[in-house]
């Protein structure tokens, strides 16, 4: 069982065409505060100097600062800033409760994750794709290459939307996987039956950077309803009767501000990015605006 979504739906020329210009908007953020261009924690022959330190024997001749020789006698190297290319791994939530609505929040959910794959591939980064409902889905090994666009596009419209939401369990997985560090780019509605404190806490055990895409709605918060409703869960089936009133939806409201609340001050706390996108909304540019005023940086 697939999405449902058409690729020609999803993926439309209006949208793939929207890439190109966010790729150009990408390119003006300074270097360090993108995806890309990513600096090493690696001392070399690189392009941009950091320090000096004393020559030992088998260092290459070719870095020693002769100028600090001739004027002080003694041997030291050169060492420059190396670059190196990122390893971004992209975690999509498609479990069933995305398509609740419709589908907008899985549509924008999988248009953000093909957004992103396209900008660091441009800027040769290595991308994986790791989708995830009650367990990690099909995912793609990180590789590097423009040409992996239309595959990656392909991928995700293929993807089942079935099943519960684990996240915790799908973060346990992936750890076991001991990959090279990078940037886990998690995109999701963040509700999750093990509560966000159990979420926030196998987040914690992440050994990379990691950037929180929030898929949200304004109704999330403000559901415009009221009286005697039967609510069924999209992905369990269980309903439960409630009379929902002004103080009801009060109640509600806050623990959803706690919720909300929780997120944002994990990713203050931690080196984490967080982003907040509207499901109702075209999400190029949305991500456009937050690459160009530089707060998804992390």
């Amino acid at each position: 069982m697939t999405t449902g979504i058409a690729f020609a739906e999803l993926f439309d020329p209006k949208f793939l065409e929207s890439l190109q210009h966010l790729k150009i908007v990408a390119r003006r953020v300074p270097r360090g505060g993108r995806l890309a261009e990513q600096r090493s924690l690696d001392l070399g022959a690189g392009i941009e100097f950091r320090d000096f330190r004393p020559y030992a024997p088998g260092d290459d001749f070719r870095a020693i600062d002769w100028n600090i020789y001739r004027r002080l006698g003694r041997v030291f190297l050169r060492l420059f800033e190396e670059l190196e290319d990122l390893s971004l791994y992209l975690m999509p939530d498609v479990s069933k409760s995305m398509t609740s609505d419709g589908k907008g929040r899985l549509r924008a959910t999988l248009r953000t994750t093909m957004a992103l794959a396209a900008v660091s591939l441009s800027q040769h980064d290595r991308v994986g794709l790791f989708p995830f409902a009650d367990h990690l889905l099909q995912s793609r090994p990180p590789a590097a290459g423009r040409g992996r666009v239309m595959s990656m596009a392909k991928h995700l419209s293929e993807l089942p939307s079935t099943g519960g939401t684990d996240l915790v369990h799908s973060l346990a997985e992936f750890a076991k996987r001991k990959l090279r560090g990078g940037l886990l780019v998690i995109i999701s509605d963040f509700f999750d039956p093990a509560g966000i404190d159990s979420v926030l806490k196998a987040l914690k055990r992440q050994r990379h950077k990691i950037l929180l895409v929030q898929i949200a709605r304004d109704e999330d918060r403000d559901p415009r309803f009221q009286g005697d409703y039967r609510l069924v869960d999209s992905e369990t089936g269980q309903s439960q009767d409630v009379s929902v009133d002004a103080h009801v939806l009060k109640r509600y409201q806050e623990s959803y501000d706690r919720f909300q609340n929780k997120l944002i001050d994990f990713s203050k706390s931690h080196p984490a990015g967080f982003l907040r996108l509207n499901a109702d909304e075209e999400v190029v540019p949305q991500l456009a605006g937050l690459f160009e005023s530089g707060s998804y940086i992390v």
